[in-house]
């Protein structure tokens, strides 16, 4: 009877150790969860007419958002994500839309003059009555209907990446 107790008294202890072993490592082991600083969601939002100019909104969500009219101009939109936005009549004059994913977003009347779209994915997005002097569309994954309406009326060159907008476009 002794020896059946020493046993199990044995299996316990090293029960009691595996554990506590097993804690300290998920302890000692522990790594922080860091929040990511400055990344701005205002996805599904209404935000009409909102200043948003020169702010640093990189890699900001805005999916399903309202910003129609809302003021952009030399704002930070880089790697944002766009995705069914509405930014109609709004203001990117000089936004940076580098790498931003937006798909199926409208842009109807909005001013784009000398925004960077480099390397964007702008699927089934929304041009008409845009302005889009200067603007630099270059790497950019846009409808072939959508290309094609924006050659009629594309010109300039932008200033800081120094394309020109029909090339960007792969106008003819």
């Amino acid at each position: 009877m002794k020896q059946r107790v020493k046993v199990w008294l044995k299996r316990i202890v090293g029960l009691v150790l595996l554990l506590l072993l097993t804690g300290g490592w998920l302890v000692l082991n522990a790594r922080p969860a860091w929040g990511q600083v400055g990344k701005i969601n205002y996805a599904l939002t209404d935000l009409p007419e909102r200043d948003f100019s020169g702010q640093n909104l990189e890699r900001g969500v805005f999916a399903g958002a309202d910003v129609r009219r809302g003021n952009f101009a030399g704002a930070n939109l880089r790697a944002s994500i766009l995705t069914k936005a509405i930014f109609l009549e709004a203001d990117l004059t000089g936004a940076d839309l580098t790498e931003t994913f937006g798909d199926r977003v409208d842009f109807s009347g909005a001013n784009l003059t000398h925004a960077i779209f480099t390397d964007a994915m702008l699927t089934s997005s929304h041009f008409f009555d845009a302005t889009i002097t200067g603007a630099d569309f270059s790497g950019a994954i846009l409808d072939r209907y959508q290309v094609s309406l924006m050659c009629e009326r594309a010109e300039g060159i932008n200033p800081t990446t120094g394309i020109a907008t029909r090339a960007s476009l792969g106008c003819r």
